[in-house]
C-alpha cells in the first residue's frame, strides 16, 4: 500500500509508489476503477514508482468495468 505524502484536497493526493488498483479501492471503492484514475491523469500503466501527484475522478459506484483501459 502506497504512503500518503500530501492530500492537498479530497482531489488531489501525493503517493509515493504503490498500484493505481489500491488507490482506487481506497478512494474511490473498487479497485477496478483504477482505469479512471489513469485516465483522469494521462497515465497507462497501473504501477507508480517514485513520488507521483495524481487527480482522483469522483466517486461513481456505477463506473467499474473491470479494470480495462480504453483509450
Amino acid at each position: 500500500m502506497p504512503s500518503i505524502i500530501t492530500a492537498t484536497s479530497a482531489k488531489v493526493i501525493t503517493v509515493t509508489g504503490g498500484t493505481l488498483f489500491a488507490l482506487a479501492q481506497k478512494y474511490l471503492g473498487d479497485a477496478s476503477q483504477w482505469n479512471r484514475i489513469a485516465k483522469f491523469n494521462g497515465l497507462t500503466d497501473p504501477f507508480l514508482s517514485g513520488v507521483v501527484t495524481l487527480r482522483l475522478p469522483p466517486v461513481d459506484k456505477n463506473a467499474g468495468n473491470g479494470g480495462i483501459l480504453y483509450g
